[in-house]
């Protein structure tokens, strides 16, 4: 195991206090985790490290090319005071997926974990304890190399920070108002969307922003235009009849590890789980017929997101009287159960720190 050097702060932060007021991202631990890549050399020089600015060149590639890929997870301290994870090594071996895609070296899963597992030690004392509250964590990497040529880097930073948080939506588990996209393409099949890169999310932020009123996009294929693929910040679910149904991973939307985890319990629970295409249109007509229960959202960072709306060009499509179904409210007991160990981890998702 490679050796993780540690040099604590000697100017600490202040701490939130209430943690009712944390929203998501807006604050950061006492420390961050880096290693460096380098061509020839490997992984090495893995630290950790008083939070603050790194120093790049302003001709690194991250900055003119985009190479960077990331993660979000979350820890948790639950009642008897154990700080735990939610399956990190998924979204470690999902990392070295987006690696492949955007040509950055591969790296090992259980060295990640460890470096998460000492970070989070060192700054345990951030991890907030009230309800709907955790400590969320964004591994990330980016080519370094001080060059402007299209290729490649050959030196690159994985860097974890940490950040405090509270529900990712304002109004935790209501209902939230989606926007079908219409005009914008986010990704193809054979493109970047099933990578989890920063180009996939400023891609996104146009027709974000043109959505005015409405929590996130939910976006449309891009050859066809009607089949539906992923809302910004989840994937998608739909219960319609005697079905639940996601859209297949079929390389424009990210595999999500709570969609995963979802699509597990479910099957668990006998439910019938489809992942295949859905269009647009599918959704009006289950909507005009009656046969449409429930939409939710799935995601680290909001958990379940029940959708209680969908404003489809010139139609509102109004979903479960606009509240949380049976079916999302037991998936978000159960999910958020496991995480805080309220409930039995059946499954052995969980990793204590």
């Amino acid at each position: 195991m490679v050796e993780i050097k540690i040099e604590l702060t000697q100017n600490r932060k202040e701490k939130p206090t209430d943690e009712s007021k944390l929203g998501f991202g807006r604050c950061f631990t006492d420390h961050m985790f880096i290693m460096d890549y380098t061509v020839g050399q490997g992984w090495h020089d893995a630290r950790v490290v008083p939070y603050g600015p790194i120093s790049l060149d302003p001709s690194c590639s991250v900055f003119h090319y985009g190479q960077e890929v990331f993660e979000g997870m979350k820890a948790y301290k639950v009642a008897n005071g154990d700080i735990q994870l939610f399956r990190p090594e998924e979204n470690f071996k999902r990392l070295n997926v987006s690696n492949e895609r955007l040509c950055i070296p591969q790296i090992d899963v259980d060295m990640c974990i460890e470096a998460l597992r000492t970070l989070v030690k060192v700054d345990q004392d951030w991890i907030p304890t009230s309800e709907g509250t955790s400590l969320y964590i964004r591994p990330f990497i980016i080519g370094c190399e001080p060059v402007l040529g299209v290729h490649p880097a050959n030196n690159y930073k994985f860097i974890i920070i940490l950040s405090p948080v509270g529900s990712y939506y304002a109004g935790g588990l209501a209902p939230v108002k989606i926007f079908v996209e219409s005009s914008y393409v986010r990704a193809v099949r054979g493109g970047i969307g099933s990578a989890k890169t920063g180009g996939n999310y400023a891609a996104s932020l146009k027709a974000q922003q043109d959505a005015k009123g409405y929590s996130q996009v939910l976006w449309l294929d891009g050859i066809e235009r009607k089949y539906i693929e992923e809302v910004g910040a989840m994937n998608v679910f739909f219960v319609i009849g005697d079905e639940i149904i996601t859209p297949a991973l079929q390389g424009s939307i990210l595999p999500g590890i709570t969609r995963k985890s979802c699509i597990e319990i479910l099957k668990s629970w006998g439910y019938n789980v489809s992942e295949r295409k859905i269009s647009i249109d599918e959704v009006e007509e289950a909507a005009k017929n009656g046969t449409l229960k429930e939409m939710f959202g799935t995601g680290t960072a909001a958990v379940i997101s029940p959708v209680g709306e969908l404003k489809y060009k010139d139609e509102t499509i109004t979903i479960g009287h606009n509240k949380i179904g049976e079916i999302t409210q037991k998936l978000y007991d159960t999910l958020t159960g496991i995480q805080l160990s309220k409930n039995e981890d059946k499954f052995g998702w969980i990793v204590k720190i």
